[in-house]
C-alpha cells in the first residue's frame, strides 16, 4: 500500500470508474493479502517507506511471479532479489516494466530514482571484478529505494594506488558500501581513510582457504578502522538497504 496507490483508486472512484465494492474489497486487503503460500505485506510501506522485497531463493517460479505481480498492483517500486532468467521472464510476461539485472539476480520495477526523489548519496566500493555481482545487488537495491549511487570498481589491496585516484568520487556520499572477498582487507583501508560510515560486504570469492567467504567474514568483523559494520556473506541487498537508511 501506498498513499499514491489509495489516492489513485479514490480519483477513479469519483470519476466513476469503479464501483465501492470494489473500493471497500481494496481497503479489506491493505495490510496483507494471503495467497496461500505466501502473506504479501502492502503495509510495508507505511511502515518502513519501502515496499515488501521478494527474496526469490527457494520459491517456484510461478510463486514469484504472482507475489511481484501482487506487489506491483500496489506500488510504483518493486524490488526481487536471487532470481534466475526463468523467474524474470515469467515476471515480465505479466509485468512487461520489469527490468532483469542479470549480474546481480534482480527484477526491478521503477529502477532508477528521479531528481526530485534522490535522498541522498551513497559509494559502492568492488575490491575486484568477481565482486561485482555482490557490488551491484547493493548498489540497485540503493537506487531503486531512492539514493544516487557511485560506483568505483576494482580498486582492490593488490593494487592500492587504484584507489587513492578514486577517492574524491566519494566524498559527498553519506555511506560507503565496501564489497570485496578473499581477506577483505580493503574495508579496513576504506575505513581509514574516509569520514563516513563503511558498510562492509564480505564476498564467497577466493581459494579454499577463503572458506567461501568466511576469512573476508572475519577480517571485516576484526578489522581496526572505527566505523566500519559488517553485514553477512554476499549480502549486497542487505549492505544497499542500511547505506540507503543512512543516506537518507
Amino acid at each position: 500500500m501506498s498513499d499514491r496507490a489509495l489516492e489513485r483508486l479514490l480519483e477513479r472512484f469519483r470519476a466513476g470508474e469503479t464501483d465501492i465494492d470494489s473500493v471497500i474489497k481494496y481497503i479489506r486487503r491493505l495490510p496483507y493479502d494471503d495467497l496461500g503460500f505466501a502473506k504479501v505485506d502492502y503495509h510495508r510501506t507505511v511502515r518502513q517507506g519501502f515496499p515488501e522485497v521478494i527474496y526469490c531463493a527457494s520459491k517456484t517460479t510461478d510463486q514469484v511471479k504472482e507475489i511481484f505481480a501482487r506487489l506491483a498492483k500496489q506500488s510504483d517500486t518493486v524490488l526481487a532479489t536471487r532470481a534466475n532468467k526463468e523467474m524474470a521472464v515469467a515476471v515480465k510476461s505479466i509485468v512487461p516494466a520489469a527490468e532483469y539485472h542479470e549480474a546481480s539476480r534482480l527484477i526491478t520495477l521503477g529502477w532508477k530514482p528521479t531528481p526530485e526523489s534522490v535522498a541522498g548519496e551513497v559509494a559502492v566500493v568492488c575490491a575486484g571484478t568477481s565482486d561485482l555481482p555482490v557490488a551491484e545487488e547493493a548498489a540497485i537495491t540503493a537506487e531503486i529505494m531512492g539514493s544516487r549511487v557511485t560506483r568505483v570498481n576494482d580498486v582492490g589491496v593488490a593494487g592500492l594506488h587504484r584507489l587513492f585516484g578514486e577517492l574524491h568520487r566519494f566524498e559527498q556520499a553519506r555511506a560507503v558500501v565496501v564489497v570485496a572477498g578473499m581477506e577483505g582487507a580493503l574495508a579496513s583501508v576504506v575505513g581509514g581513510l574516509i569520514d563516513k560510515p563503511v558498510i562492509a560486504v564480505p564476498t564467497s570469492v577466493g581459494y579454499g582457504a577463503a572458506f567461501g567467504g568466511i576469512a573476508a567474514l572475519l577480517g571485516m568483523l576484526n578489522s581496526c578502522a572505527a566505523g566500519v559494520s559488517v553485514v553477512n556473506i554476499d549480502n549486497g541487498f542487505g549492505a544497499g538497504y542500511t547505506a540507503h537508511l543512512i543516506a537518507r
